[in-house]
């Protein structure tokens, strides 16, 4: 995955994964308008955002306001960011989305032991290069959202050094309990898409099978001092 892009949607837009395209059912690929099902207002609780649009952009302001505050310990950032990403992103699906067919393949036990490490990963990447922030803002255009369909949201991240913007399209999925990343488009590459790709390659050179993989995540998790 190209982490550099990856980190600047998490740091503005918050929060990155994957990770986390189409996760599930749907090929992520189809970065068309998909929507998501909206339920009646009585139905929904009063904290969720109303649109998948505004839900975008009340996580980059929350993602901006307590990630960026002077003074923040690397141990507070962990932390905050775990936060962010179980309350924004559906980590549980873009994961298994992410392993693809190896999924039914790995036993209940490194099925567990794969989403920590997808989450521990996505995490200590993330403040690891905290560092090259540099004020970059993201800006929401629009939303395309079909009743039972997933929503697309689309907006563009400025740097202050100017420049052409960067394209960030979101996948967002709802229900009464409210809403959830569950890929991002960054430049019209899906994230998870290209995560999957480099997971595939992780386990096709380590035996072919995913206790490959969790080895090698357990000590790039551990040399990020996870």
């Amino acid at each position: 995955m190209n982490m550099r892009r990856f980190t600047i949607c998490i740091l503005v837009g918050l929060p990155l994964i994957v990770a986390g395209q189409p996760l599930m059912a749907k090929e992520p690929a189809q970065a068309e308008a998909q929507a998501v099902r909206v339920e009646p207002v009585h139905a929904v609780p009063v904290r969720v955002p109303a649109s998948a649009q505004t839900f975008i952009e009340d996580m980059a302001q929350e993602a901006s306001r307590a990630l960026t505050s002077p003074g923040i310990s690397r141990a507070q950032r962990i932390t905050l960011f775990h936060k962010l990403l179980k309350e924004n992103f559906d980590v549980g699906v873009i994961g298994k989305w992410v392993l693809g067919r190896y999924w039914r393949r790995a036993t209940a036990r490194e099925k567990k032991e794969y989403l920590k490490l997808f989450e521990d990963y996505i995490t200590i990447t993330y403040v690891e290069r905290f560092d090259q922030y540099s004020g970059e803002k993201l800006n929401v255009i629009k939303s395309i959202a079909n009743p039972g369909e997933d929503a697309l949201v689309f907006s563009e991240i400025r740097r202050p050094s100017g420049g052409d913007p960067i394209s960030v399209n979101w996948r967002v999925r709802g229900d009464s309990e409210g809403y959830k990343v569950i890929d991002i488009y960054v430049e019209g590459i899906s994230m998870s898409q290209t995560q999957r790709k480099e997971f595939t390659s992780v386990i096709r050179a380590n035996g072919g099978t995913v206790a490959g993989l969790l080895d090698v995540l357990r000590k790039q998790v551990a040399k990020m001092g996870g």
